[in-house]
């Protein structure tokens, strides 16, 4: 064991993060088994799911701090090529909860499917520790290993993230005036565990080995799943299927419920084979956002009935659907042609999108909508998405690098500062939180576009700043205060854009399309992490190999910090006329429930490691 005399501040950060999580298991473990029926005025079951997420998110976000030094350190990948894989894990990983929501409310309940989710999460993180040698990596056999345990943690994710949050609220009467204060507990687990899973799962992966640091992480996600199995009578009955007679019937003389975990195995072989080839994953990606917002357009267009009660006779769907044709067919040639097709590419998705635009300007003209007003105003937060979330999941893929090479990191392990981000949104949620509150009493609140564009403003200004520190420090290591100043500013536009956005798409959805505009909603969040790994392919152009220079990596931050503060500010600029497509004047309250996707994600997490879930509405 290393001498203490000869610690330096990775160590001693790690060892304290250490002692704290421990502690504080203790203090929890104490509590909960007290004879009480609650605990700080609230029903032991919610901690129990405090500490079975937080344990889920120490394990997710111990091994998202690693993998791309992973692969680019261990399995010699180039740092395009991990940014890519980066991209295309952390994609996928926001979409499947979207079924696994689905799977829940329909068929499983929240419990069971939780349980099954986190059985396959452990899977997947003990395979990560299966390094092999790490040479001649496409010969490797412990390189199918690698992709496994990405697929299990993609679909085992989207069994538990859906459903766990929701058990939440089902503790609690709708009008308990607890619940606020219970999503507020859970989401200090959530970052409590994305704070201690990064410093210490990435403390041990990159000190002592690999294997250590994945193996962590599976061991903070077996203990969750302990904690979940053996908490189960504390959840007072709450997650149960929805009908047991109809998940105990036979499908092809096989229980449904059985059907419904080899469905779930079925989907891991699926990805195992996707997540091999990332470029595949983004054309596919861009092919679905198409027929979903196609689909959402649609709905909103010939569907929902405008003021009067009519609804339209659908004059312009040969315009609409030949718009959405043209897109498909441009997102197939420029798969099919690649490089060669970028012409054709830009002529045709102008042409798409100027047929479905002329389609909703002329159903727009015909009768007042209100539902289809909010409708397109929701649209225009999604398509926010994976701009401010492709430069916010920098953090994890180019940045790290850049940290990595480029930073004077004063013997601090790379990937601990990556639990800069959650421990700031726990200091700083709850002072957004009141600062919105603060400002709505007297009348000076941002609206929600106004916000989030002054969040995209934030994520923009945060590349500027690292970019202008660098240049600052010279030939020199640029100092470690540009990382924090980075994050700070980053995470302060988390906390604009994303639980207001949210916030926002819970508000405006009418009843029967609420689970469709989360889906949505949760797709753009998925294309912005894709995004985010095709940018990090950018920075290394022009570097040997494939590798990421200090410069290259400068000129693309610098440029994508002036566009993303750019737009932001056109957004802020234009959000009182967005605005008006909310039509707050005849908004009526539409109980959608608690089984809606979004409010599975709400109260915990929108991206990074957290939002508060008590950020009011915005006006």
């Amino acid at each position: 064991m290393k001498d203490m005399a000869l610690w330096n501040e990775g160590d001693w950060i790690a060892a304290i993060a250490a002692v704290i999580l421990t502690a504080f298991l203790v203090v929890g473990a104490l509590a909960i088994t007290r004879p009480k029926e609650e605990v700080l005025g609230h029903p032991k079951g919610l901690y129990v799911l405090f500490f079975a997420e937080m344990w889920e998110r120490f394990s997710y976000y111990g091994m998202r701090a690693l993998l791309v030094l992973y692969l680019v350190k261990h399995w010699l990948y180039s740092d395009g090529g991990a940014s890519l894989i980066y991209g295309a894990y952390t994609s996928l990983v926001y979409i499947t909860p979207v079924l696994g929501g689905w799977l829940a409310d329909k068929y499983l309940g929240q419990r069971k499917a939780v349980l099954y989710g986190a059985v396959l999460l452990t899977a997947g993180h003990f395979f990560m520790a299966f390094e092999g040698d790490g040479s001649g990596y496409a010969n490797d056999p412990a390189l199918n290993i690698f992709w496994l345990a990405l697929a299990l943690i993609i679909v085992g994710s989207g069994f538990l993230k859906a459903n766990i949050s929701v058990i939440v609220g089902q503790l609690y009467p709708r009008t308990d005036v607890r619940r606020d204060s219970a999503y507020t507990i859970f989401y200090i687990g959530i970052n409590l565990g994305a704070a201690a899973g990064t410093i210490i799962a990435g403390y041990l992966g990159e000190t002592i080995g690999w294997a250590y640091g994945f193996g962590a992480a599976g061991i903070g996600m077996l203990l969750g799943l302990v904690v979940f199995v053996l908490g189960k009578p504390l959840l007072r009955g709450q997650g149960e299927p929805p009908s047991i007679q109809k998940l105990a019937s036979k499908v092809a003389g096989i229980k449904l419920e059985w059907v419904l975990y080899i469905v779930g195995l079925v989907g891991v072989a699926i990805i195992w084979a996707l997540i091999q080839f990332q470029e595949a994953v983004g054309w596919i990606l861009l092919a679905s956002g198409i027929l979903l917002l196609g689909y959402v357009l649609q709905q909103a267009l010939y569907r929902l009935e405008d003021n009067t009660g009519g609804i339209s006779a659908g004059s312009t769907k040969p315009v609409f659907f030949g718009g959405v044709v043209v897109l498909l067919v441009t997102a197939a040639v420029l798969w099919i042609m690649g490089d060669a097709g970028y012409v054709i590419g830009g002529i045709g998705g102008a042409i798409g999108l100027l047929l479905v635009v002329a389609a909703c300007i002329m159903e727009a003209g015909k009768s007042r909508n209100d539902a289809r007003d909010r409708v397109f105003a929701m649209i225009f937060i999604i398509l926010l998405m994976p701009l401010f979330w492709g430069l916010f999941e920098q953090a994890g893929g180019s940045v790290n690098l850049f940290t990595d090479r480029f930073v004077d990191r004063q013997g601090v392990p790379t990937s601990l500062f990556q639990s800069i981000n959650p421990i700031y949104i726990i200091l700083l949620g709850p002072i957004f939180a009141a600062l919105w509150q603060f400002l709505g009493k007297r009348g000076w609140e941002p609206n929600t576009y106004a916000k989030m564009g002054l969040g995209i403003v934030q994520m923009g200004l945060a590349f500027v700043v690292l970019v202008w520190g660098a240049n600052a420090a010279g030939a020199a290591l640029v100092p470690v205060l540009f990382i924090f100043l980075f994050y700070l500013l980053s995470t302060t536009g988390e906390l604009c854009l994303s639980p207001v956005g949210l916030s926002a798409i819970n508000r405006l959805s009418v009843r029967h399309m609420a689970s469709l505009m989360m889906a949505a909603f949760f797709f753009g969040t998925a294309g912005g992490n894709y995004v985010a790994g095709f940018m990090g392919t950018l920075m290394g152009e022009g570097g040997e190999g494939g590798e990421i220079t200090r410069q290259g990596a400068l000129d693309v931050y610098w440029s994508m910090g002036l566009v993303a503060a750019g737009i932001g500010a056109f957004v802020v600029l234009v959000s009182p006329l967005v605005k008006k497509l909310m039509h707050l004047d005849t908004l009526t309250d539409d109980d959608v429930g608690d089984d809606l996707e979004g409010q599975r994600e709400g109260p915990g997490e929108a991206q990074g490691a957290g939002i508060h879930p008590t950020t009011r509405p915005s006006h």
